[in-house]
């Protein structure tokens, strides 16, 4: 019988995003692509620490319970073969054994394969692609490798929390705040609190996890939040728009400017998801979080990257 993920949430991940491999990642920044490989053969038997998104699979993974197979965890890597040996070994020491398939191409681009794999999230530490996979309409985020790791205070739930406008909606609002400032946004959200906003980047996966809480499971559960710089009267849209789509989230935070990322701390997200640089790094202090390079406040990334490079010719680092 051909092996399916078909009715599975599918996550891709990269090596980066799931494990600290930070020591070592520098050893490749260097230039020296083979002491990094030497260098992670010899540290084959030792497992490598827990990465950013480590928290969140380890949840995911765990509403594989009772022999339903509902979620799938695909390693998808700039790494070589070799260093894939000890991505898989550091899945088992860790207890994530259910973690049995890896794309691992020494250097090139690896979101291609988001398409057969039929992903539902991209996680990776490498931003050129995570560009690429949003244009290629996949919900991809860039981890920050230097953030809070998850609390470990709610080993029953996934929680996850996602920012507003250009991450669940459309910058379509955003656009409207940046052309013409608080009070124009403020007016054109009321004018139009009763049409839902188009989907972003990220409604897919909040989609996806709707329906695998909707499959039932005893042993675990997903909470989400949406935590977002609107504020009254700003706020009725999203709800609606929520409401439109068919799903709903456990808490909405409606911070009219404050920065999230105390909030968030309470919140205790597994992942937070925003689209501007400033919220994420804020975030990034207190809890996992990842960068969604999306909508207005990130088209210079979509047509070009730092020093003028074009998304395929990107560093090889950053898997």
């Amino acid at each position: 019988m051909t092996a399916s993920l078909q009715d599975q949430l599918v996550v891709a991940i990269s090596s980066r995003a799931l494990f600290d491999f930070e020591q070592e990642n520098h050893l490749f920044e260097a230039g020296d692509a083979q002491a990094y490989m030497q260098l992670q053969l010899a540290r084959l038997e030792q497992p490598a620490a827990p990465g950013v998104a480590f928290s969140l699979v380890k949840k995911l993974l765990a509403f594989n319970g009772g022999g339903a197979k509902r979620v799938e965890v695909v390693m998808l890597s700039r790494n070589d073969p070799v260093s894939g040996m000890r991505v898989f070994r550091s899945a088992q020491a860790h207890g994530l054994a259910q973690i049995q398939r890896g794309v691992f191409t020494q250097g090139r681009d690896p979101f291609h394969y988001l398409k057969p794999l039929g992903a539902h999230l991209f996680l990776s530490a490498n931003g050129a692609d995570v560009v690429k996979a949003l244009a290629l309409g996949y919900p991809a985020a860039q981890v920050a490798t230097h953030a809070a790791r998850a609390s470990d205070a709610h080993p029953n739930e996934v929680r996850i929390a996602f920012d507003g406008d250009a991450v669940l909606f459309s910058d379509e609002a955003e656009r409207v705040f940046q052309s013409g400032g608080l009070d124009a946004f403020q007016s054109h959200e009321t004018e139009k609190a009763a049409l839902p906003l188009p989907p972003g980047p990220f409604q897919p996966f909040l989609a996806a996890l709707h329906r695998l809480q909707r499959g039932g499971g005893e042993a675990m559960r997903i909470r989400t939040a949406l935590v977002t710089a609107r504020g009254a009267p700003a706020h009725e849209r999203p709800i609606r728009t929520l409401q439109h789509w068919g799903v709903t989230v456990d808490e909405a935070m409606f911070l009219g400017g404050l920065p999230k990322g105390e909030f968030l701390r309470e919140f205790q997200p597994d992942f937070f998801f925003d689209d501007q640089k400033g919220h994420f790094e804020h975030a990034a202090q207190h809890v996992p979080a990842g960068h969604v390079a999306a909508g207005i406040a990130n088209a210079a990334a979509a047509q070009a990257l730092p020093d003028g490079k074009r998304p395929e010719q990107a560093a090889k680092t950053g898997n």
